[in-house]
């Protein structure tokens, strides 16, 4: 039976998160989406706090604690409160280190998870979104082909947050159709990173378009081996990820609505009591709670290991929605003070429209 009870740990987890992303994350995330640039003092304080490496075990250098997506959507959820962009940063190195605690040979984890147990900051990343109409993770247009005892990569990926600075990649690529994960290092021969993209939202985050043109990786780079990996487990971690930040930008997007709407004075009277404006706060919340529990509901089967396709596929398409409908009424409720950057709102809504595009961007 599914439990609302965290556990202790998780309760000092997610209080040190939402003191950080209120200390921390609120005081610049203003001034990291005009500079487009994050300070780097920030993600250290994020990266010492252990929030990936605390997953890590021991015989690995880690401290060993417990993989938990329910944790991962806990954390999620509160940094993303703060800041998207800062959020997607922190948390980057998290598509490469679980798959390979989840699902990589025992000399992938031996080679690669100590790296992520350090003080400093590991950045390391994953590509999974193609430039093309209609892209399917299931269905990948870049391909993976056996070449004796290497695999050569080819085609085109964009949105691949920190690929300028990553030291570490996982690339999706289709071998005879299935889509498969590789390790590719930095400095492989045939892998170049294009500038950087110029996006709506998330812009403090910078992201890059990749080529790969004959890229070629040893065989034992294959997450899994030649077995490969299990890709839909993978894909519905980042939608229970994904899911559990766009409630966080959800909720602040409604409490900072709520409060303007209880403080602006039209007409003798706040504009909350407004039966108008006091309905579309009341759905705004229903919508973030409904979510938040369906994305506990498939973390909880992803920590029992059982099949979640069904819950985290409903969950990504359901908060798509609602991150939209409550980060533009937040605007709407602010009037014209929504529109300008004085106030936040537009900011979340402009985050907020990227999630139906985010596929594989976090995980958890």
């Amino acid at each position: 039976m599914i439990s609302f009870s965290p556990t202790e740990e998780q309760q000092m987890i997610v209080s040190a998160v939402k003191q950080f992303a209120s200390d921390e994350m609120r005081k610049i995330y203003r001034q990291c989406d005009e500079n487009s640039a994050i300070p780097d003092s920030v993600i250290d304080t994020a990266w010492k706090m252990g929030l990936i490496s605390g997953s890590i075990p021991e015989e690995y250098g880690g401290p060993g604690g417990e993989h938990s997506a329910i944790t991962g959507s806990l954390i999620a959820e509160e940094l993303a409160w703060g800041d998207l962009s800062m959020t997607m940063n922190i948390l980057c190195p998290a598509l490469f280190a679980y798959p390979v605690l989840e699902m990589g040979t025992e000399t992938q984890r031996k080679k690669y998870l100590p790296l992520f147990c350090d003080e400093k900051y590991k950045a390391a990343t994953a590509a999974l979104i193609e430039p093309r109409f209609g892209f399917d993770p299931y269905s990948l247009s870049t391909t993976a082909r056996p070449d004796g005892n290497w695999y050569v990569l080819n085609g085109e990926k964009c949105y691949v947050p920190l690929a300028a600075e990553a030291d570490l990649l996982l690339v999706y690529a289709a071998e005879d159709g299935d889509s498969r994960a590789f390790i590719v290092e930095k400095g492989t021969k045939g892998f170049e990173v294009g500038e950087r993209e110029k996006n709506m939202g998330i812009k403090a985050l910078a992201t890059y378009e990749l080529s790969l043109k004959n890229c070629r990786v040893p065989k034992e780079n294959q997450l899994d081996g030649p077995k490969g990996c299990d890709f839909n487990r993978i894909m519905n971690c980042s939608r229970a990820a994904l899911s559990a930040m766009a409630v966080g930008i959800a909720k602040a997007a409604f409490e900072y609505s709520r409060d303007y709407a209880k403080e602006r004075v039209a007409f003798g009277e706040p504009i909350a009591s407004r039966q108008a404006i006091a309905f579309m706060l009341a759905e705004m919340a229903i919508e973030i709670d409904a979510t938040r529990l369906m994305t506990w509901e498939a973390a909880w089967k992803l920590d029992r290991k059982e099949d979640a396709t069904k819950e985290a596929s409903l969950v990504k398409a359901y908060a798509d929605d609602m991150v939209v409908m409550v980060t533009d009424r937040a605007v709407q409720i602010l009037g014209g003070h929504g529109y300008v950057r004085e106030h936040p709102v537009e900011l979340w809504l402009r985050n907020g429209r990227g999630f139906v595009t985010f596929d594989g961007m976090a995980i958890v």
